[in-house]
């Protein structure tokens, strides 16, 4: 039997202020908005980019992401290059986005994919990374993959 293979589609995500991650995502993936709903209590954004899909946003929160509770550890979004990597990590300077390591760091020690890791508005874990290009950075965390601990 040939099983399929997945693709991820779009991430939902809750939020607890619906503007303010719109104006996020926005201005950190550079994504639009395709849509809206505005019902009450049942607030959403569909983000994405060339007419696709990529982030639904829903205001269902009351609290922030907690990182002990099950559900998502972090989202990670791939990027062609590490000078994108970098476009990105300039935005986030913009913002005052507060970085869980300093500029672009690997994956691991002496591995060449890498990124910059940060958090949302609601603390929701996120990482914008390239597959090569970060091989001559040092990883914060020389034992482990360093997207396992921020």
């Amino acid at each position: 039997m040939t099983y399929p293979r997945p693709t991820t589609g779009h991430i939902g995500l809750n939020v607890t202020d619906l503007d303010r991650s719109i104006d996020f995502y926005v201005r950190v993936l550079d994504l639009k908005v395709l849509g809206r709903g505005e019902e009450e209590g049942r607030e959403s954004a569909f983000l994405g980019r060339d007419g696709s899909l990529v982030l639904t946003l829903w205001r269902q929160a009351e609290e922030g992401f907690r990182s002990n509770a099950a559900g998502l550890h972090h989202l990670s979004f791939e990027v062609d290059t590490i000078d994108e990597v970098r476009t990105a990590e300039a935005r986030l300077l913009e913002l005052a986005v507060e970085f869980a390591y300093d500029g672009v760091v690997p994956h691991g020690e002496g591995a060449a994919s890498g990124g910059v890791f940060f958090h949302d508005p609601d603390g929701i874990r996120l990482e914008i990374y390239a597959p090569s290009g970060a091989e001559s950075a040092e990883a914060p965390v020389a034992s482990a993959p360093t997207c396992g601990f921020f």
